[in-house]
């Protein structure tokens, strides 16, 4: 009997639809399902993990630096992967039943090293068959188990697994160090960095710097406006920039009351070619652009678009599409979905159907493109995303889009001003590409050589210049990958562990006060950890592991001697680290517990504390002032700089997961939060002398005592009184 592997149980369950010649019997074991089918009268079981199933642990806790280490279950590492258990425990049952195993789990580093483990571990063997495949299609998966590989892919498996014990020794041993130099210092804050977050964190903070010492320096440009017949002109004086604001008032001076005429008219035409099928990469950061979906969603929702059969594989590099995919036959399937037909039916009489190919690859899986299987039930996220990657994938096959450019050169008293416009002659590839291919013309209007501009004014405008952009969450990711830090796959979540750190924060991307101090102490005493050039470096030497030009163990033992020296270096400025580090937490805590100023003594300030019965605001003058305020008991809390404008207390954000960040004023008494509207007069049941009100708070309406803050009582509304929606 055979055991195929699978990554996760909606794979299972296709990998088992499409292999079986007839029923599939579906099992279940403590709740994890498993299939058992015939395929050439063959009986094969299929059964999935849950991801990784073993993780790294050390083997002596005591040994520092840490390189004794060993796989165990990740249910034994974390209780958050407690119930990997049971998955662990059924593909044991299963594998005792079985003499032949198969690996089908995601064809990558990864994939390769969650397979290997559970052959290795659980089923006991050195090695076993591997299916390849980038989409779970039922002719792609007959066809991968078919031509399966009698072995594992040793280069990803060894690449993989040399991946995550170098993570882990930078990971624990630099995160241990610095933890230890600041628990020395006499605080205690357990701190972390990694070998791709260190360099990560220093290329935003390299551009915060940037930001801050970047001083504005003035600049003048000329802008004459004016109408022609057919419409409005602007136009900008041939020379740009002005550095000397003098020389803008000559020419100002020159033309004031001077007539101004169309002198030339050039136009041309260019192409502007279809797009590049979608990598991982790219279609995180067109996610962004289009839809504003962070980077680390659109892999989530891509990986369940995948695992319904309804994408290929996303974790890709390439950004070409072979032959071998079946272009007509996708094109065919897309034309059965109404929203597709059109466009893919148009591609289809084309004589010849071809993408336009980029230059990256990737040696496992081609760009992203959708199977054709139409898409029902899924929820409107993964909808968007699919419309994306299709309108994507049309695209490619579309025709150039001919755009013409405009350009009127007009004369002033001998001084030249340029309007430039752009308008779209044939959409091609723009058409396929729907919704995401709308891209605004700027036409200018027809004119002829020598028309006047009626109503002609030119006008200075002062400038100053701009400092360096902001990353986004999409364009640090793309410029991990231009540097070569990280991998397709993990880049989203180490930029996304940078914000869990409160190291950065906000869309256009603020690296914060913690984060800059942070990386600024790394730079000084252990700048090694963010040195990108060695990040770099390990990342070439997996790469020649998985191509099999390289031996794990040479790596690790470079990798080892790296830390033992850092280490060296840094046990020898532990004090100095652990000060600086204490300094910066306490200063940064100290920033973000300070609300705003007591609104009663004036002269305190209100801070965050937390108490037995949790959050609540009071000022750092007590006991002299006794004034307090509660705090929502969920939710990530931050000042605002604001004021409100009915009470003139405190405003605070309050950030929930799954919910737009609130504004709200501090004060339970607040105007803000009575409704001026009698519900039904009741009298509190607690003190018995007040009446219940209603009132808002950023959870909504509620009834409490108006004899607060004596009495406390509140009770939600029930179904038969007022609601917010009925006042």
């Amino acid at each position: 009997m055979e055991l195929i592997i699978s990554e996760k149980p909606n794979a299972a369950k296709r990998i088992a639809d499409s292999l079986a010649d007839d029923k599939v019997i579906k099992e279940s074991d403590n709740g994890v399902p498993f299939y058992k089918i015939k395929h050439k009268n063959k009986i094969i079981l299929v059964g999935c993990a849950v991801g990784h199933l073993f993780g790294l642990r050390a083997k002596n806790n005591k040994d520092f630096p840490v390189f004794e280490i060993e796989w165990a279950p990740t249910s034994e590492i974390s209780k958050s992967a407690d119930f990997s258990k049971k998955y662990a425990s059924t593909l044991g049952k299963l594998a005792k039943q079985c003499d032949e195993f198969t690996v089908a789990t995601d064809f990558d580093v990864e994939g390769e090293v969650i397979g290997f483990n559970v052959v290795r571990f659980i089923a006991k063997k050195k090695d076993a068959g591997r299916m390849k495949f980038s989409t779970l299609t039922k002719d792609e998966l007959v066809e991968s188990y078919e031509k399966k590989q009698n072995h594992i892919d040793w280069g990803q498996a060894n690449a993989g697994e040399t991946r995550h014990k170098l993570d882990w020794y930078y990971g624990i041993n630099i995160s241990r160090a610095l933890t230890r130099a600041i628990s020395n210092a006499g605080s205690y804050k357990i701190l972390s960095t990694g070998r791709v977050q260190g360099p990560a964190l220093k290329i935003l903070s390299d551009r915060e710097k940037e930001i801050t010492a970047f001083k504005p320096e003035p600049y003048w440009e000329l802008e004459l406006k004016g109408k022609l017949e057919k419409g409005d002109i602007l136009a900008m004086h041939e020379k740009g920039k002005f550095d000397k604001e003098k020389e803008a008032i000559e020419i100002l001076d020159k033309t004031k009351g001077k007539s101004a005429f169309i002198k030339d008219i050039t136009s041309r035409e260019f192409k502007q070619n279809p797009p590049f099928p979608f990598d991982l990469t790219s279609l995180q950061v067109e996610a962004y652009a289009k839809t504003g979906t962070a980077p680390k969603l659109t892999l989530s929702l891509a990986q369940n678009l995948y695992t319904s059969g309804l994408i290929s594989y996303p974790r890709t590099s390439s950004q070409e599409l072979p032959p071998s995919i079946g272009y007509k036959k996708i094109l065919s399937a897309l034309a059965k979905q109404k929203e597709f037909e059109n466009d893919a039916n148009e591609i289809l009489k084309k004589p010849t159907i071809k993408p336009n190919n980029g230059d990256k690859k990737d040696p496992a899986h081609p760009a992203i493109y959708p199977t054709g299987i139409e898409p029902k039930g899924i929820k409107d996220k993964e909808k968007k995303l699919y419309e994306l990657i299709t309108r994507r994938f049309l695209a490619t096959f579309g025709d150039p889009a001919i755009k013409e450019t405009a350009t009127y050169t007009i004369e002033c008293a001998e001084e030249k001003f340029i309007a430039k416009g752009t308008a779209t002659k044939e959409k091609g590839w723009l058409k396929q590409y729907g919704p995401f291919g709308k891209q605004k013309d700027e036409e200018l209007p027809k004119t002829y050589s020598g028309e006047e501009i009626k109503n002609k004014k030119i006008t200075k405008l002062d400038k100053e210049t701009q400092p360096p952009k902001r990353y986004t969450e999409a364009s640090i990711i793309k410029e991990l990958e231009r540097r070569n830090l990280g991998t397709k796959a993990t880049r989203a979540t180490i930029v996304d562990t940078l914000f869990q750190r409160h190291y950065a924060e906000g869309k256009q991307i603020k690296v914060t006060e913690l984060g800059l101090k942070v990386d600024s102490i790394i730079e000084k005493y252990v700048p090694k950890i963010s040195d990108e050039a060695l990040t770099r470096h390990f990342e070439e030497e997996m790469e020649k592991i998985r191509e099999e030009k390289k031996k794990p163990e040479s790596v690790l033992s470079e990798a080892k001697k790296i830390i033992t020296d850092v280490l060296k270096e840094f046990g020898e400025k532990e004090k100095s680290v652990g000060s600086a580090l204490k300094k910066t937490f306490t200063e940064t805590r100290d920033i973000s517990e300070t609300l705003g100023k007591c609104p009663n003594c004036k002269d305190g300030m209100l801070k965050m504390r937390k108490g037995k019965f949790g959050r609540f605001a009071a000022c750092d003058k007590y006991p002299e002032c006794k004034t307090t305020f509660s705090l929502p008991k969920n939710g990530m809390v931050k000042k605002t700089e604001k004021t409100c404008e009915q009470c003139r207390n405190v405003m605070i954000t309050l950030f929930r997961k799954g919910a737009k960040p609130q504004e709200v004023c501090i004060s339970p008494d607040c105007p803000s939060k009575k409704i001026n509207v009698k519900i039904e007069e009741k009298n509190c049941p607690k003190c018995k002398k007040g009446k219940m009100v209603m009132r808002r708070s950023i959870y909504g309406f509620f009834l409490a005592c108006d004899q607060y803050p004596k009495c406390k009582n509140i009770e939600k509304i029930n179904s038969q009184e007022k609601t917010a929606k009925d006042i």
